[in-house]
């Protein structure tokens, strides 16, 4: 079974202390004798307790009764979680889990997520949440790749776990079974967890864990190839969290929501983990419904909300939205695919400032963010960099920094970028080079004053007629088009061309758009190599679970033409 430092097998640039098997009780080799100008190795920060469970605990000792989680399948105190989670611990370490062993969770948006997640971190193990839309295949590369020996699942995810249980390490099959919000009635090779929690000794103590320490293993949506898995640190978490204070309008005490799938770091990592550290409370609903969004907000009075365009959008389409108060919303982070201009200009007519951000899996996730100051001077923008991360775009064949003004490759360096991809040495070999950057595959340019501007996926540009087109920007111009709902541009083979723009979009209800009236629309934006050539009009508009344009389904549709 891998171990947590075989994650970073072939990483350049690999953390020390991954190989250390120091301990927080040992004296470390001092190779120079130490003087009053030598700190003590122990005082230097370097090896500050990280760990997410830890907090919670505390919390859970000064503020027991506070409710940290909103949830329709029951609320949790901090006293309550904290036990439900040492009680978790205490399962899993009857099941043979320990420091660096892999735990697996498979289910939809739920306070079982999240006690999952913090008994792993309670052990010092790597929590591995599992997207819920994967097909069977996919499963069984998530579950098998991952070395996971103790699953948790939800009913609704027990069947396509079954077809793959076999071939995998898992040693341990535990069924949610006290949540009304995903009933069972038990199934045969599964064991109840909640007779098992309530039967367990509270594990009393909590790992000490450590920045290079292994914490989360999140694998990518795999929507091109097979999914790679990423090595989440307890450093790059905590990084994250520093660039988020620094950056957002966030306090101690706050309500977060979210609704956007927390396996996705976008929703784990923006506000939701570090709500948890701050004694905050986590409204927390199993999938996104505007309705229920907005009644939410206002009984709430929530504070931060991370999501993507689409459910802005969908609420923005609630009646009556905006005649409601929302003052309360201070800091709403939209990621994961670009935001059209309108809906920035439309929710920034009422007072709710969207603030765009851009980064990826392996940036734990943020490496820009756009300033609510900036929001409509620099509409369109991904923002600069985070305080404590590096961002260059640079030139994809000589990687080095190109012009302001100019297309390039975006890299990232910080200490909340991962550690390596897991058991992956090639990956690791592409993605970082010598000096230590993550090449991301985004293409983009910076402007004169350092503000980013995402064009487009490296691997997503069509070349039709020798001239590039980058999808993302013929989808931000078409978005805001009357009766589009979402599109998605691709390029599919052409004899003459080489390739051809072609427009897949979904719409309103209302009289279908024709191909004529779309290359009218954009024609006033955009030159007209970059018009689409064909146009696909479906229910909707493929996005995997991270709400990132599923192309490659797309790219099919496409194909398959009008």
């Amino acid at each position: 079974m891998p171990t947590a430092a075989s994650a970073y097998a072939g990483s350049r640039t690999p953390p020390a202390a991954i190989t250390s098997d120091l301990t927080l009780d040992e004296e470390p080799t001092v190779t120079t004798p130490p003087s009053a100008t030598t700190p003590h190795p122990r005082n230097s920060g370097l090896r500050i307790d990280l760990n997410p469970a830890a907090a919670v605990a505390r919390n859970a000792v000064h503020h027991g009764d506070t409710v940290v989680i909103r949830y329709a399948g029951g609320d949790l105190t901090y006293a309550r979680l904290d036990d439900k989670a040492a009680r978790l611990a205490t399962v899993l370490v009857h099941s043979g889990v320990g420091d660096g062993d892999r735990v697996a969770y498979l289910g939809l948006n739920s306070s079982s997520f999240l006690v999952t997640m913090l008994a792993a971190f309670r052990l010092g193990a790597v929590f591995v949440p599992v997207n819920f839309r994967l097909a069977e295949p996919e499963l069984e590369a998530v579950l098998a790749g991952s070395g996971a020996a103790v699953l948790v699942c939800e009913e609704g995810h027990r069947a396509s776990v079954d077809k793959v249980r076999s071939r995998t390490a898992l040693t341990r099959f535990l069924l949610v079974d006290d949540d009304p919000e995903a009933p069972t009635a038990g199934a045969a090779g599964w064991e109840p967890w909640s007779a098992l929690i309530t039967a367990a000794v509270p594990e009393p103590k909590v790992f000490a864990k450590y920045a290079d320490d292994a914490a989360v293993l999140m694998f990518t949506s795999g929507t091109t190839g097979r999914p790679k898995g990423v090595v989440l640190t307890h450093g790059n978490i905590w990084w994250n969290s520093v660039n988020v204070e620094l950056s957002l309008d966030t306090r101690r005490g706050d309500v977060t929501y979210v609704a956007a799938p927390l396996f996705h770091v976008g929703a784990l990592n923006s506000f939701t983990l570090r709500t948890l550290v701050r004694g905050g409370t986590v409204v927390v609903r199993r999938r996104f419904d505007p309705q229920e969004c907005l009644d939410d907000l206002l009984t709430h009075r929530v504070n931060s909300m991370f999501g993507i365009a689409q459910m802005f959008a969908a609420l923005s389409r609630v009646p009556g939205v905006f005649e409601h108060d929302l003052s309360e919303l201070r800091s709403i982070v939209v990621a994961g695919a670009p935001v059209p201009p309108s809906l920035i200009e439309l929710y920034a007519r009422h007072g709710v400032l969207l603030q765009q951000a851009w980064g990826l899996t392996e940036t734990a996730p943020f490496a820009t963010h756009l300033p609510a100051e900036r929001t409509l001077d620099k509409i369109g923008s991904a923002g600069i960099p985070m305080p404590f991360t590096e961002v260059r775009v640079v030139d994809t064949a000589a990687n080095e920094p190109v012009m302001s003004g100019e297309p390039g490759e975006i890299v990232v360096r910080g200490p909340n970028v991962t550690a390596g991809y897991w058991n992956n040495p090639e990956a690791n070999q592409a993605a970082f080079d010598d000096e230590g950057w993550f090449h991301s595959g985004d293409i983009g340019y910076l402007d004169e004053e350092g503000y980013l501007y995402i064009v487009d996926r490296l691997k997503d540009m069509i070349i039709s007629g020798g001239e590039n087109v980058y999808p993302a920007e013929v989808e931000r111009v078409l978005a805001s088009m009357p009766g589009v709902v979402d599109i998605a541009v691709v390029g599919v083979p052409d004899e003459q061309w080489g390739e051809t723009v072609v427009a897949v979009v979904s719409v309103d209800g209302s009289p279908s758009v024709t191909l004529e009236e779309v290359r009218a629309y954009g024609a006033a934006q955009l030159a007209r190599y970059k018009l689409p050539q064909r146009l696909k009009v479906v229910p909707v508009v493929p996005r995997n679970a991270s709400g990132k344009l599923d192309k490659a389904v797309t790219r099919r549709l496409a194909a398959e033409g009008v």
